[in-house]
């Protein structure tokens, strides 16, 4: 019976709706997308202060601080694409593309940020501090939908090809 009120939900949705991917294990357990993907967010930001702090420390003063940013990052994004991927969007095949679509979010939210907050701090003389919460914020909706809607998309019909049978 569950099996079935899946593809009728979906049948009853928008067309907009049906090219959103199913939720994962996490999302599933909480029972919303969006609150299994703040939660993958917060372990993700987590890791990757582990990851800069310990990159870091390995390489120490030989090298300049950003390496250990970059390589945290490289670690990080990797690790959460799994993460999303499995835990906050049920999604299977077009691994690279996939991927691909996740760096595009991630790069544009970096872009985003920097930008809205130059404009909140620059141009708008907004607190620092309170002005960085608000666009982090922004930057953290918008991912959600970016990764929704670009990173694990799913056309309808290639999801309903492995449901039939």
């Amino acid at each position: 019976m569950t099996a079935n009120a899946r593809p009728a939900a979906a049948a009853n949705s928008s067309a907009a709706a049906a090219d959103e991917p199913p939720a994962g294990l996490l999302a599933r357990v909480v029972r919303r997308q969006e609150v299994a993907f703040a939660l993958v967010g917060v372990c993700n930001t987590l890791l990757g202060i582990g990851l800069t702090v310990a990159w870091l420390a390995v390489l120490g003063d030989a090298w300049p601080p950003a390496v250990s940013v970059v390589l945290a990052y490289c670690l990080g994004i990797v690790i959460a694409f799994i993460l999303h991927r499995t835990l906050v969007f049920r999604v299977r095949g077009r691994v690279l593309r996939d991927f691909a679509g996740f760096v595009v979010v991630n790069s544009g939210g970096l872009l985003m940020n920097t930008v809205l907050l130059s404009l909140a701090v620059a141009v708008l003389h907004l607190p620092r501090i309170p002005s960085a919460v608000v666009v982090m914020g922004l930057v953290a909706v918008a991912s959600f939908f970016g990764h929704r809607y670009i990173s694990f998309r799913r056309r309808p019909e290639a999801r309903s090809s492995g449901v039939a049978g």
